[in-house]
């Protein structure tokens, strides 16, 4: 069975998202969330939601180059509580320490729903088998 996946850069700015599925195991950015507070960025990730009935959430792990935790790795980590609270799905958190760094970005140019891309893409190819 072909399932939808989301993949989710965190910010205390900006959210990223990006969509997949199983099938090709391909990641395409998204969207951009531009909102701050939690009800407007909650309630446009409901509408996305609801819109591609996804099965499955990913979010980026954000980590210090060597592995260390700091304040957004807890903060990427409640939103994917808060995510897997609101809307029931399983959510899967994957290390993220490079992902925005891969992107080739013209300043200012915002990369987010990229980020995620890049943070879903991870997480197809290190679950390729097991689809």
């Amino acid at each position: 069975m072909v399932e939808i996946v989301f993949g989710f850069d965190f910010g205390v700015k900006r959210i990223g998202i990006a969509m997949g599925n199983t099938l090709t195991g391909q990641a395409q950015p998204l969207s951009v969330i531009k909102a701050v507070d939690n009800a407007t960025r909650f309630k446009f990730i409901g509408e996305l939601i609801e819109q591609w009935k996804p099965t499955r959430l990913v979010v980026g792990e954000p980590r210090h180059p060597d592995g260390a935790e700091h304040d957004m790795t807890l903060r990427a980590r409640r939103f994917a509580n808060q995510l897997h609270g609101r809307f029931s799905l399983p959510v899967e958190l994957v290390d993220e320490r490079y992902s925005s760094a891969v992107i080739p970005a013209k300043r200012g140019e915002i990369i987010d729903a990229k980020a995620a891309a890049i943070i879903l893409q991870q997480y197809f190819d290190d679950h390729a088998n097991s689809y």
